[in-house]
């Protein structure tokens, strides 16, 4: 089974996110989760970010991550058609984005410290409880 960042937890951006934003120079149809991740933007987390915004902020926030790739266009305004057309298709209700990995990691890190200071405290207990018995 696949860990939980690696599913499609967000099956509602799918639309978006397997859409093609267009041709590479070879030839090879590019889609929008390739695209973000090449840009080194998490696909989940920004289309939700997307998502939440109105549609024309959206597109017009979207535009220029479009013109960083490198897809064959025919006007540089293609950029602005094509992120409208993308954020056409986020759902209408964004759901939160999923936690940060910064986020995660920080309460693994609480659980542990929970759990040594638990661990501790019995082993404390258990010293005291020995010199009294």
């Amino acid at each position: 089974m696949l860990a939980a960042r690696f599913s499609l937890l967000h099956s509602d951006l799918n639309d978006f996110l397997f859409a093609s934003v267009g041709d590479e120079q070879n030839g090879m149809p590019l889609n929008v989760i390739s695209a973000l991740t090449r840009l080194g933007i998490d696909p989940w987390e920004e289309a939700a970010r997307l998502a939440a915004l109105p549609k024309a902020l959206a597109a017009e926030t979207l535009a220029p991550m479009i013109a960083r790739l490198p897809i064959a266009r025919s006007l540089p305004l293609d950029d602005l058609a094509v992120s409208r057309r993308l954020v056409g298709l986020l759902p209408k209700h964004a759901q939160p984005a999923p936690p940060s990995r910064e986020q995660t990691t920080a309460e693994k890190d609480k659980r542990y410290l929970g759990a040594v200071m638990l661990l501790a405290c019995l082993a404390l207990v258990a010293a005291v409880l020995t010199a009294i018995l």
